[in-house]
């Protein structure tokens, strides 16, 4: 272990940080699985944007998708602790995905050299949480000093999701309380956000895309509390455009001390459909 850090960082792919990105912060990133119809399974990263849009167009029926298997996380600690001596595992909310449980068992088998921390969220918000902690064990942070960053950080972390329409969120089943909501008017532009539980919450509806982007924008002020300054990651679900017109609205309007544009992964985008999303944290 001589001249290694003395804290690993692993995330899952649902924290949708490109891989370059992954790879210059020291990040390991474990891959969720999509399975379509016909059987066919793909690691998270194994599939274009493009590529995965098109195939799903053309399925029968919505792909399933499943978390990495027990071993698959015990396997990359295993790894990691031979020039580690600790782990620190942050992943998406526990309310939308049964992940953070694997890992979690996983864990087990490492004793006080693994620790699993829940991120209550996902995407850009969950991946703001894994640099930061990548960053602090790089100064050299022991596992508990990172630990404590990460939870004073996750209730700072904004998050704002954008839906085109909502028929993959509401066949997926993982809609909750959004349901009430909604109102069976699937053909709305829906704004989602994720509580202090980690689950998804509705912010607003809108009808049209200016709409959609105005109220975007609204929900991003109000939640900077006043912040001309902060730290963003603007992704989309094959929507390249609009991210572009959001990372140019942001810039104008804040101080961005740093800005990140990322594709939104396969497994999310299975449940997401078509959209965008801004994960940010004011003040920074």
């Amino acid at each position: 272990m001589s001249g290694a850090k003395l804290v690993a960082v692993v995330t899952d792919s649902t924290a949708d940080i490109p891989a370059e990105l992954a790879r210059t912060e020291g990040i390991t990133v474990v891959p969720l699985i999509t399975t379509f119809p016909d059987g066919a399974s793909f690691h998270d990263g194994d599939l274009s944007q493009a590529e995965f849009f098109e195939r799903m167009g053309r399925a029968k029926a919505l792909p399933t998708t499943s978390q990495p298997a027990v071993g698959d996380f015990a396997a990359v600690y295993e790894r990691l602790l031979e020039e580690h001596a600790h782990v620190v595992s942050i992943h998406i909310s526990n309310k939308l995905s049964g992940t953070i449980e694997a890992a979690r068992q996983a864990a087990e088998r490492f004793g006080e050299r693994v620790h699993v921390f829940d991120s209550l969220n996902l995407s850009t918000a969950l991946g703001w949480q894994v640099i930061d902690a990548a960053r602090a064990a790089e100064r050299g942070a022991g596992p508990a000093e990172i630990l404590e960053a990460a939870a004073r950080l996750r209730p700072r972390v904004r998050h704002i999701v954008g839906l085109d329409k909502l028929d993959n969120l509401a066949r997926g089943g993982r809609i909750g309380a959004v349901s009430a909501f909604l109102g069976g008017l699937l053909d709305l532009k829906v704004l989602l956000t994720v509580d202090a539980e980690g689950a998804f919450r509705p912010v607003t509806r809108a009808r049209g895309h200016k709409s959609a982007m105005r109220e975007t924008l609204d929900f991003v002020r109000r939640e900077m509390a006043g912040a001309t300054k902060g730290r963003f990651m603007v992704a989309h679900a094959l929507s390249p455009e609009t991210a572009a017109y959001l990372r140019d609205a942001i810039v104008e309007a804040f101080e961005v001390t740093e800005l990140f544009m990322v594709e939104t992964g396969v497994v999310i985008a299975t449940h997401t459909g078509t959209g965008w999303g801004i994960g940010f944290i004011p003040g920074d």
